[in-house]
């Protein structure tokens, strides 16, 4: 990996400068999908195993942030959207980032399976080489499909959650890590429609980059058609009902509509009003998992609520 511009002074590293190389705003979806997935598994696990759990796998995926900021320093630099991340902008030495990745990983690990079960450390140490290895060492300077394969490491968090309460796997789990892999391409490839030049100038080989637009544009659509029915599924099992179902249905008949208007927009339009189509489907894209995550944690809360009041009224007749 080259140096990372030598020319710039370094400073001194504050708390903050550390709290960014664990990319807080990715930790934070980490740690709501594998909440979900442990709350809905059908096994209650205590609250302070539960705890200990969602902290260790916060760290995992803190650590793999930290892995994948050092190694992608160089390029972090060049593009305008990560220039002033810690290690780019001088703050923090590469070294530092990689020792912090390694040791959290491995206090995550270890105690992620002292706390719960070595099924749930072994997914979570996979997440974290998957994350740094496979996909920021390989895939993402290498392929097109570096986000379509590379996707998986953001969706074993809830996977994770379940293995923590059951010590297995099962379909349920296998629909969640599906949910956030099909939703994975077309998020980032909404991003990189409107940030084209920054992956031009790092070299990474985006499918705008190695494809061009307008065949991102048709695979964003694409994606979509395919996460839709994805989505809907997992109402349709245990962990589902009627609240997720609706919420399902409408959030992804806007996806739906969102990639659609990407598709046949033509690239002078798009200019045109600055890529604002774009950049809605992007932001929209980031409450998406929320919307769905949140709506089977609903159906978490209400289940039992709906259970107490039929023996309720059974019992009263």
């Amino acid at each position: 990996m080259t140096d990372i511009r030598a020319e710039i002074d370094t400073g001194e590293a504050g708390f903050g400068d550390y709290v960014a190389l664990l990319k807080p705003r990715v930790m934070s979806l980490v740690v709501f999908t594998a909440l979900v997935g442990l709350l809905v598994a059908p096994v209650q696990v205590h609250p302070m195993v539960a705890l200990a759990a969602i902290l260790f796998i916060a760290l995992g995926a803190g650590a793999s942030g930290a892995l994948n900021m050092w190694w992608d320093a160089d390029i972090d630099g060049v593009m305008r959207r990560t220039s002033g991340r810690p290690i780019p902008a001088g703050r923090v030495q590469p070294g530092e980032a990689l020792g912090l990745g390694l040791a959290l990983s491995g206090l995550a690990v270890v105690m992620l399976g002292l706390a719960a079960n070595l099924l749930a450390a072994a997914l979570l140490a996979f997440t974290i080489f998957f994350y740094a290895v496979v996909y920021s060492m390989w895939l993402k300077r290498s392929t097109p499909q570096n986000i379509v394969i590379g996707g998986a490491a953001g969706a074993f968090p809830p996977v994770i959650g379940w293995a923590v309460a059951t010590g297995g796997v099962s379909l349920e789990p296998a629909l969640m890590f599906a949910l956030i892999l099909m939703w994975t391409p077309p998020h980032f490839w909404a991003l990189a429609l409107f940030m084209k030049s920054d992956y031009h100038k790092a070299r990474v080989p985006m499918l705008t980059v190695t494809h061009g637009r307008r065949a991102t544009r048709a695979h964003v659509l694409a994606y979509t058609v395919a996460l839709a029915p994805v989505a809907l599924a997992a109402g349709f099992t245990q962990i589902g009902g009627p609240v997720y179902l609706a919420t399902a249905v409408v959030v992804n008949a806007l996806f739906l509509r969102g990639a659609w208007r990407i598709w046949r927009r033509d690239e002078a339009a798009a200019e045109a009003d600055d890529y604002a189509v774009e950049k809605s489907f992007f932001r929209f894209s980031l409450v998406y998992l929320f919307l769905h995550f949140g709506a089977l944690l609903a159906e978490a809360v209400l289940a039992p609520l709906s259970l107490a009041t039929v023996v309720a009224t059974i019992g009263g007749m």
